[in-house]
């Protein structure tokens, strides 16, 4: 009897290790995708910048944007929502914080349920996907070219809650398709991405389509959003679906809402640091 018990203790003491753990090497993480960006200084955003642009991407920029408004540096982020652990499995609950910054491109993901928690990263030009059950044990370390060109695509489909991102520059073109579609074209870091950007009649993205890696094969991803609400000077969607096309038929696997997003912020949620930047909560 004794000695079961000092053996339930062990257990329990090394599993609060693995915990503590994993959670200072995504304080680490965190640390590091923060500290490498950009520090020149700010600019601006002006309606002049949009001649020569796809009408609809035209429209959308004159809709989510305001003259003036200065280029989002880094970005903070609470989401509630549902995820798949595979394409045939139910729905389950998760909750998530995520941070970006803008030069370089980065983010990191932390998404939690009731059994595993994920992260979805892409520092210094590396892309990577940890899955740890109950916080602790690493079961997934996913990395290499395919979640490189994986996790760039999810950065930049993102950019839908920081706008700014997606304005021309010499790594950034827009190509007309129609009055309601346009292609985005991106370079960064040697690897091109493509994304098919389907419009409504309104002017806001609906849905960002493009090919990323499925367990080792180039499927159609796509990413669809809905609930348009205004924020830091800009309309941004508080509602995103991503999905799998497979024979023509979508299935979605994840489906987030904005609980709280922030701009300009550079530190975590639980930092006592004071910021004014602008705040939105649910």
């Amino acid at each position: 009897m004794i000695i079961a018990f000092y053996l339930i203790i062990a257990v329990l003491v090394l599993y609060a290790f693995m915990v503590l753990l994993s959670n200072w090497r995504y304080k680490s993480q965190l640390y590091r995708l923060l500290s490498l960006q950009d520090r020149s200084a700010p600019k601006f955003f002006n309606f002049g910048q949009l001649s020569g642009l796809p009408l609809p991407v035209d429209k959308y920029f004159r809709l989510v944007l305001k003259e003036g408004q200065s280029y989002i540096r880094t970005i903070r982020l609470k989401h509630s929502g549902q995820f798949k652990t595979a394409l045939d499995r139910p729905w389950i609950p998760i909750r998530g914080e995520q941070y970006y910054t803008i030069l370089p491109a980065g983010f990191i993901w932390k998404g939690n349920t009731a059994l595993f928690s994920a992260r979805d990263m892409y520092i210094g030009g590396k892309g990577k996907l940890e899955v740890f059950l109950l916080d602790a044990l690493k079961i997934v370390n996913g990395k290499g070219d395919k979640f490189n060109q994986g996790e760039l695509l999810r950065w930049l489909a993102e950019s839908v809650w920081f706008p700014t991102n997606f304005l021309e520059n010499e790594n950034r073109q827009w190509f007309a398709i129609d009055s309601k579609n346009a292609r985005l074209k991106v370079n960064v870091y040697g690897l091109n991405l493509s994304f098919l950007v389907a419009f409504t009649q309104k002017g806001e993205i609906a849905t960002l389509s493009t090919k990323r890696y499925m367990a080792g094969v180039l499927e159609i991803w796509v990413i669809s959003l809905s609930d348009y609400r205004e924020i830091n000077s800009m309309r941004i969607p508080f509602m995103a679906e991503a999905s799998w096309k497979l024979g023509g038929k979508l299935f979605p696997y994840a489906r987030f809402e904005i609980l709280e997003i922030e701009y300009d912020m550079e530190f975590r949620y639980t930092a006592k640091k004071i910021n004014h930047a602008e705040t939105f909560r649910s």
